[in-house]
């Protein structure tokens, strides 16, 4: 059984940071989340357990963003460049929102919702640190994950 200190969003991204995507799944009833939870939504369970997860998943929402917060700024994202994000329907059942690449933010009209995709984990910096980030592509350009 894991313990609370591996439920923080800290804990989650030292996993995302280790290219890993973990959930959380119930002891009690079986139910799975991502990101872990230490109390199951479901049946109230405490039993959670960390389960790391293929990152395999499907496209069930996206959005184009042009107006961008700072750290995408530095990364050189805005009006003209817009980014996107979505939210992916993951093959252990769960869904998570992250940032899509290797699709082209210009024409979201080519995005098509239920491609398969698979994550990766891009690493970025901002304000002079390191950080890696959890992103998803279409799983016919992605042959690994790491």
């Amino acid at each position: 059984m894991a313990t609370s200190n591996e439920f923080t969003v800290g804990a989650f991204q030292g996993f995302i940071d280790q290219r890993k995507l973990v959930g959380s799944r119930c002891g009690q009833c079986g139910a799975l989340f991502v990101p872990p939870r230490a109390l199951c939504h479901k049946c109230q369970g405490t039993q959670m357990n960390l389960e790391e997860l293929s990152g395999r998943g499907t496209l069930a929402g996206f959005t184009s963003i042009s107006i961008v917060p700072s750290a995408m700024a530095q990364e050189g994202y805005g009006r003209d460049k817009p980014y996107l994000t979505g939210v992916v329907a993951l093959a252990e059942g769960p869904h998570i929102a992250a940032r899509l690449a290797d699709m082209d933010a210009s024409k979201p009209q080519e995005v098509k919702i239920g491609t398969s995709l698979q994550a990766a984990f891009q690493d970025t910096e901002h304000e002079g640190q390191r950080r890696v980030v959890l992103t998803f592509g279409p799983a016919a350009q992605r042959k690994s994950r790491r």
